[in-house]
């Protein structure tokens, strides 16, 4: 299939996994509503059995299909539990321990002691004599002997993977390039990831650690890569299989597993995603996003309908990750949480989660402990007879009890009291994550639209918007899959960065607008080899510029791949007035990075489908189920009417106190706020503000 043709694709399957649920939304006309939906249970052992579940609960003929988009948290699991591939590394002479001593920071500010454990242990990283310098001339040859002496160290080591990761091979990547036809050559079996293919960037600490993240979950990934393309193979789909990427993008699965670290953070980017594609159809071009899921929450920022990038992800300490990646904060904040006072009395709220499985008291898989869900259910948020994939409920007295036994009796509180305070524990963590991503780099959120998803997003938006001043909630047609139909809606997307690091007044810029060109021709040659179906190319060019004698940078966005240098030179200046208010035009300014984005857009998908629905009400007062005692933070328990979401007839507005549930997830709109369907079949809540 050639990769500029425009026709549309009718079937399409978007998949996510995240910690606890596996999501998946399947478009197709042929569909009544024009779609299928799916939400199983994670199977953490392997992904691939969920995937799999998803496709058949969605009764999916994976034959037909013309497309498969996945985002997959396999990449990410694997390093937060260091579950990795024995990984070696070829290194310049005197520079083996570059991963381990980082920028002289520590696990803890204010610790004496600490522990830090790099992915490549200190007997796995091996020197040979090279040397370039910083402007890519060779100082010391390559010793071949010696890399092919390392790579046997390495391979009897039991490694699986190999990093090369030579001195300023942003500069020249000739040394490590050789190195890697040596290993390759001697041991065919390995993983080999050079530094300077991955990122060809300044910072031989950031580089090295960037390149070790890719070798050490680049097995992994490959292996469970090949199970799930096998067992689609095996139901007769015979397309490419796409992967979101970290990025925001996504990219073939043949090309995933050599470029593993760009999957990183991948289920947080479809949403981000999915929640930009959707908030631009209906008319917000400034969007903070929140989802919710079962283990986490994650916050992302949307301005003029594009989503924040960045290339600075500390994954944890002393794993800075130097790729393009969707901007999302992330805490340890889902309907898993687990609820506990510590030793000193307090209630915590998470990091810690009952996940998938045992999951919360009320999933009745074995959980003992009080969850965020929990916690809701409690408080007559959620309906303890819709509860997803609980074959045999437990009693809401005994899920009250067990929050009075964790939570009430060590802090003297009822069981409606311990809810709710774990409510607002859980409340005012997830806004200071949004703060974490709005006021904390000079925006208001009153200039935004909070956009809550996830399957306990909507359960919290509309309390956290009241709290900081956001005027409006946008809550999707359908919330609980919003990852899987960012990976529906995500288009291809290959990122470039070369280093320069010159002062705009020693700038070749005719150097400059060659590499651009060159950055672009790649990427368009990755789009056209991987064979998927496009309506549009867009590139995206930026430039990372600082002042001389500054340690960090601020990324330029650029309209033209030929910039002048009076160009390069005012943009910065704006940008770096817009960030500091500072004028500096006595310091010289300094071009450090160039990067490019080639995104090839897939055909549009439409999203009145995805609300589409054949039971709509004639009223809403005809689409209210029932009534049920719900508690609000204002106002104690109050009656409250219960609706379901794919009744509300086309354009329906209402007041609060209310409940909107639906298969997916269930949407609280507090006293005093009101509610309304817009064209695209997003509820619309207008938040009362604190005075």
């Amino acid at each position: 299939m050639s990769g500029n043709g425009t026709r549309p694709m009718a079937r399409i399957v978007g998949v996510d996994v995240g910690g606890t649920f596996t999501d998946l939304v399947y478009l197709d006309a042929a569909l009544p509503g024009g779609l299928a939906l799916a939400k199983v249970p994670t199977s953490l052992d392997n992904q691939a059995g969920g995937v799999m579940a998803a496709l058949e609960a969605a009764g999916v003929d994976t034959a037909t299909l013309d497309q498969i988009v996945h985002g997959t948290t396999t990449t990410t699991n694997a390093l937060l539990e260091r579950k990795v591939a024995r990984t070696g590394l070829i290194t310049t002479k005197g520079f083996r321990d570059v991963l381990e001593l980082g920028r002289r920071t520590r696990p803890t500010s204010y610790g004496l002691t600490g522990h830090f454990e790099p992915l490549i242990p200190r007997e796995l990283r091996l020197e040979v004599a090279e040397r370039m310098d910083a402007d890519g001339e060779v100082l010391t040859p390559l010793d071949e002997a010696g890399v092919a002496a390392a790579a046997d160290a390495l391979k009897d080591a039991g490694c699986e993977a190999v990093v090369i990761h030579f001195l300023h091979s942003y500069a020249n990547p000739d040394h490590e390039r050789r190195a890697e036809e040596i290993v390759r050559a001697r041991w065919p079996q390995a993983e080999v990831t050079a530094g300077s293919a991955i990122l060809s960037e300044f910072r031989e600490y950031e580089r090295g650690t960037t390149a070790a993240v890719n070798a050490t979950v680049q097995p992994v990934l490959r292996r469970y890569l090949k199970r799930l393309t096998d067992r689609l193979s095996d139901g007769g789909y015979a397309r490419t299989l796409l992967v979101m990427q970290g990025n925001g993008g996504t990219i073939s699965a043949e090309r995933a597993a050599d470029q593993a670290v760009n999957t990183v953070m991948s289920g947080p980017a479809s949403g981000v995603m999915a929640a930009a594609y959707t908030a631009r159809a209906a008319g917000f071009a400034n969007v903070l996003t929140y989802d919710m899921g079962g283990t986490s929450s994650d916050v992302g920022l949307i301005i003029d309908g594009i989503p924040s990038i960045h290339s600075e992800l500390d994954l944890e300490y002393g794993m800075p990750i130097h790729v393009p990646m969707v901007d999302v904060h992330t805490i340890g904040a889902g309907g898993g949480s687990i609820a506990s006072v510590d030793a000193s009395g307090l209630l915590k709220v998470g990091p810690e989660s009952a996940g998938a499985v045992p999951g919360p008291i009320c999933y009745a898989r074995g959980g003992t402990r009080p969850t965020i869900t929990d916690a809701n259910l409690v408080l007559g948020r959620l309906d303890p007879a819709r509860l997803l994939s609980v074959d045999n409920p437990v009693s809401l007295d005994d899920v009250r009890a067990r929050i009075v036994e964790a939570v009430g009796a060590p802090l003297g509180l009822s069981a409606d009291a311990a809810a709710a305070a774990i409510l607002r524990v859980a409340n005012d963590r997830m806004a200071g994550a949004i703060r974490m991503v709005s006021l904390s780099k000079g925006h208001d959120p009153r200039d935004f639209v909070l956009f809550a998803f996830g399957g306990a997003g909507p359960l919290h938006a509309t309390a956290l918007a009241r709290e900081l001043a956001v005027p409006t909630v946008v809550v999707p047609a359908r919330p609980g899959i919003t990852n899987a139909i960012g990976c529906a809606v995500a288009d291809l997307r290959h990122d470039f960065v070369n280093t320069l690091n010159t002062p705009l007044e020693a700038l070749d810029i005719a150097g400059v607008h060659a590499l651009f060109a060159e950055q672009e021709a790649e990427g368009r040659a990755l789009l056209d080899a991987e064979g998927v179906a496009l309506a549009s190319v867009e590139i995206r060019r930026s430039v990372d510029m600082q002042f001389l004698g500054q340690s960090h940078i601020l990324q330029v966005p650029l309209d033209t791949a030929t910039p002048s240098l009076d160009d390069l030179a005012r943009l910065f200046a704006a940008a770096y007035w817009e960030r500091f208010a500072v004028d500096l035009p006595e310091i010289r300014p300094v071009l450090v990075n160039l990067h490019t984005a080639v995104l090839g857009h897939r055909p549009a998908v439409p999203l009145a489908q995805l609300a589409a629905s054949n039971d709509r009400a004639a009223t809403v007062a005809d689409a209210q189920e029932t009534t049920r005692d719900v508690w609000f933070e204002d106002g104690g328990w109050q009656v409250t009417p219960i609706y379901r979401r794919e009744r509300l007839p086309e354009g329906a507005a209402f007041d609060g106190p209310a409940i909107v549930a639906q298969f997916d997830s269930t949407t609280v709109i507090e006293p005093g706020q009101s509610a309304r369907l817009d064209d695209f079949g997003n509820l619309l809540v207008s938040v009362a503000l604190l005075q």
